[in-house]
């Protein structure tokens, strides 16, 4: 009987409750966290430039366009979060990646388009994040250069021993196996983003209330000797795609998503993400850029706390790039690991008895115990090498990050979720929603095209001046 009575109150394990409805381990990820992730991607140091592409807008444009990005970011991203399962948004079956919801949705040949754009944005921010690095890293020595020396001191030196040490760090990083694995260091580069953006906009802040600030205008830098109309243009162009830039994160929203409980639905808890993340970060962006063009006017460097319109105090001048290289660190991660995924689940089809690509070796060092993968670890070394070398050969901070906010923002953001959710809900042709939607389509291609355009003049041009790999900043 004692036996019995034992039995009935020990707990019974019911391997079933750890699974989720597609037999994967249970997910355990909020709002809280899908929050902390957002905020990760889209307050990158990118933020940091808004206040150069306020300096080309003007106050109209540039506050306008700011809020109007983030409007249209905020109402796709809930469209995109609504065709996570297929084909019901509650119970349908899982999308894992924004590729495999757009085939679903919209067949083979947007699948294939998706996936060029998709992973060809991702390899792209990468880069971008490596050249961030460098750039923030350099200035932390130039800041204590001038601070030594004067301001007027010749401190110029190369971005590429920093690159290097950067892509060292990252071929490390780059063997945590998987996106859940990463909370942690997402939460520490979401919490050291908002260290720099705030010490950037109260650098710009003080400056404007000790009675520095520089002359601004409505409409943007003036033509004058120092500026043709046709540069006017281009670089109004190229703020454009860094504006774009800033407000995007749907290279990893289902990343995201696959990290959620189930209940509540996960596109509930994703719209709430959305709104908190976007709001934050149209809150940031509207600070940052707002208060750096006050205190630089026509002047704005490209980077606020790179580009060295602060040069006091120095040490939070240096503080500030350290945040930003922090952050650099944990946001390259997170941007890499939907693309390392893809790659190595198109390996374990193709070669599915490989145990090079499969098979995991335990390898203990002292207290930690890790899993080594030998595909792994080759072909993400290699895929960090590579990038990095690209960095290094052509480090120019705002046109690169235009370049590829231009590249993502129409298709990612906008044409695909609109084109899912007008499958999805069955809207008719020729219908006057059908018509809004295409005509917010159209209008956002434009955008792209145009910051394109821009962004790759500004990139040839300083290919021509520069000599490759021997850039200094």
């Amino acid at each position: 009987m004692e036996t019995e009575a034992a039995n009935k109150t020990l707990p019974v394990r019911d391997p079933a409750t750890e699974l989720d409805d597609d037999g994967r381990a249970k997910r355990t990820g909020n709002v809280f966290t899908a929050t902390t992730h957002i905020i990760t991607v889209v307050v990158g140091a990118g933020v940091l430039a808004l206040a150069w592409a306020m300096a080309q807008l003007g106050w109209i444009a540039g506050l306008a366009v700011m809020i109007i990005f983030a409007s249209i970011s905020m109402y796709t991203y809930n469209l995109i979060a609504d065709c996570y399962r297929y084909p019901d948004p509650v119970s349908g079956k899982r999308n894992y990646t924004y590729m495999q919801a757009v085939n679903v949705y919209l067949g083979g040949t947007m699948h294939v388009f998706c996936g060029a754009v998709l992973y060809g944005k991702l390899a792209g921010v990468t880069i971008g994040y490596t050249i961030t690095s460098s750039i923030s890293l350099v200035a932390i020595k130039k800041a204590i250069c001038f601070h030594q020396k004067g301001h007027d001191a010749y401190c110029k030196f190369s971005n590429n021993p920093y690159m290097i040490g950067f892509g060292i760090g990252q071929v490390l990083l780059s063997q945590i196996p998987n996106f859940h694995k990463l909370t942690w260091l997402s939460t520490i580069a979401a919490a050291t983003s908002f260290g720099y953006a705030f010490i950037g906009s109260g650098l710009s802040l003080a400056t404007v209330i000790a009675g520095k600030g520089q002359p601004t205008s409505l409409y943007g830098n003036k033509i004058g000797p120092d500026l043709s109309e046709s540069d006017k243009v281009w670089k109004v162009f190229s703020a454009l795609g860094n504006i774009a830039l800033a407000s995007s994160f749907a290279t990893v929203i289902y990343d995201i998503m696959d990290t959620l409980k189930s209940y509540p639905p996960e596109c509930k808890q994703m719209k709430k993400a959305n709104v908190l993340g976007i709001t934050l970060m149209t809150i940031l962006f509207l600070l940052c850029g707002g208060l750096g063009y006050a205190a630089f006017g026509h002047n704005t460097p490209g980077n606020i706390l790179t580009g060295f319109g602060f040069y006091e105090p120095f040490w939070l001048v240096a503080l500030g790039n350290v945040f930003i290289v922090v952050h650099m660190v944990g946001a390259y991660q997170v941007m890499a690991q939907p693309l390392f995924r893809v790659i190595e689940m198109g390996a374990n089809m193709a070669w599915p008895r490989s145990d090079f690509i499969n098979k995991g070796y335990p390898l203990k060092i002292g207290s930690l115990t890790c899993n080594i993968n030998f595909f792994r670890l080759i072909w993400r070394t290699i895929y960090v090498v590579v990038a990095t070398v690209i960095a290094m050969a052509m480090p120019f901070f705002n046109e690169f990050l235009a370049l590829l906010g231009a590249v993502g923002f129409w298709p990612l953001i906008v044409f695909f979720p609109v084109q899912m959710h007008i499958e999805q809900k069955q809207i008719k042709k020729t219908s006057l929603k059908w018509f809004v939607l295409q005509i917010l389509s159209f209008a956002c291609f434009l955008v792209t095209v145009t910051a394109a355009v821009g962004s790759v003049r500004g990139i040839s041009k300083n290919i021509n001046k520069y000599k490759i790999f021997m850039y200094k900043q």
